[in-house]
């Protein structure tokens, strides 16, 4: 980036000034335009900035005080530094047979503290299943028979540090055995197949997992507070989505290995191409699907030489998830943007990038419904997104829903033949 300071200062809410702290410089054309549109043509007004936690958790009392009939507060557990970790639980169940395990998709953001789109998102998808329950169909009936457990950051600690002191910390905040270097890295802190690499072992990587597993304080609140919900308040986890920031990608198990393939590859990668084919069917935007292990490939060398990994693969959430709690749909979804702003994507990628996210979750519960993702109503709004105006289709002779039909035939054919393929 030409001008870090500048879209580090800029991420922050209230940005009136600054052009004035950021007067403009001779090689001003060769950066990347910021403001890609006003703020002002988004209706809720929490949307319009990234909220540090201070505004996040009191907007979650909100929505659980407004909506009492299908929302509720919770806390997973409480952080490094004493602080707690919010989380809102979404559904209402009108079956009264308590005997039956309450089937609950988690959606968690936040595990990187730099990672401001994944909290934003977290709260966007949040706000959009709370207020359309009971206007439309589809995620009422969603709501019905899923509990959502939304939680905006986990790394609670981090997320605050990143508001007060550094933009792009990325650990939690807890002491290590080097006083001056803090911090470790929560999504390689669970126990399964807990290890990492040589490198990972330095307390000052930014990727360092700790001694042990569980060793961090927020993933062991997160693993704890899970098993407590299966064993003791009757609940079935079915889906984990574990939202990141960046590169524009829907990963699934393993993250440990590149040669471990999990047991239900095949219903993983159909659910993943789905997603994907969700966001692009919405926003026109391309998500790649792989294993976790291939997502944290950055190169080979030449002739089929040694992988290098961006960071280590061990012990990670969505390996734990989908294979000590048996969540049988686990997946990694690394958000926008594919590298030009990365962890300072400007503010008015939220909602965007929220509607995606959203669509994808659409998908996904529709696909947990038994649909497969193109039977029921939730999927076909994601193809009236892309419905082509009258004056489009003038003088073709086809009318706007037989352009829509025609569409989201071709899309399902590319859908079936990309999955084909990848099993092949």
């Amino acid at each position: 980036m030409p001008d870090l300071a500048k879209s580090i200062y800029q991420s922050y809410p209230s940005m009136a000034f600054a052009e004035v702290a950021f007067p403009s410089k001779q090689n001003e054309h060769f950066t990347p335009a910021l403001r890609t549109g006003p703020s002002d043509n988004v209706d809720n007004i929490f949307f319009r900035d990234y909220q540090p936690l201070s505004v996040i958790t009191p907007w979650m009392r909100l929505m659980a005080s407004m909506f009492t009939t299908h929302v509720r507060m919770i806390s997973i557990g409480t952080s490094y530094e004493g602080r707690d970790i919010p989380a809102l639980r979404v559904g209402i169940s009108p079956n009264l047979d308590a005997s039956e395990p309450r089937k609950t998709i988690i959606i968690s953001g936040g595990f990187h503290a730099r990672e401001w789109i994944s909290v934003s998102t977290v709260t966007y998808i949040a706000w959009s299943l709370i207020t359309s329950y009971g206007k439309s169909p589809g995620i009422t009936k969603l709501l019905q028979e899923f509990d959502f457990v939304l939680i905006p950051t986990v790394n609670v600690d981090g997320y605050v540090y990143t508001w007060e002191n550094d933009r792009l910390w990325r650990k939690n905040r807890q002491q290590t055995n080097l006083r001056f270097c803090r911090g470790l890295d929560l999504d390689h802190g669970f126990g399964f197949e807990w290890g990492g690499t040589s490198f990972s072992s330095n307390p000052c990587s930014e990727s360092y997992p700790g001694d042990e597993p569980f060793q961090a304080v927020e993933s062991h609140r997160l693993a704890e507070w899970a098993k407590n919900e299966s064993e003791n308040n009757n609940v079935n986890f079915v889906g984990f989505l574990d939202l990141h920031s960046y590169s524009q990608q829907v990963l699934y198990p393993y993250s440990y290995s590149c040669s471990a393939n999990p047991p239900s590859l095949e219903n993983l990668e159909e659910l993943g191409i789905g997603l994907a084919k969700a966001i692009r069917i919405s926003s026109g935007e391309q998500y790649s699907v792989a294993s976790a292990c291939e997502g944290a490939v950055s190169s080979k060398l030449a002739g089929g030489g040694k992988t290098f990994r961006m960071e280590t693969g061990g012990g990670s959430a969505i390996d734990w998830f989908y294979h000590e709690m048996r969540v049988r749909y686990s997946y990694q979804i690394k958000l926008r943007d594919t590298g030009s702003y990365g962890f300072l994507l400007p503010k008015e990628n939220i909602v965007p990038t929220g509607e995606e996210a959203f669509n994808a979750v659409k998908y996904f519960g529709d696909f947990l419904l038994g649909n497969k993702g193109i039977e029921n109503s939730l999927v076909s709004e994601l193809y009236e997104i892309k419905k082509p105006s009258t004056a489009a289709a003038e003088g073709t002779g086809v009318e706007d829903e037989e352009v829509v039909e025609v569409e989201a035939d071709n899309d399902l054919e590319d859908y079936n033949w990309e999955l084909r393929r990848r099993r092949r």
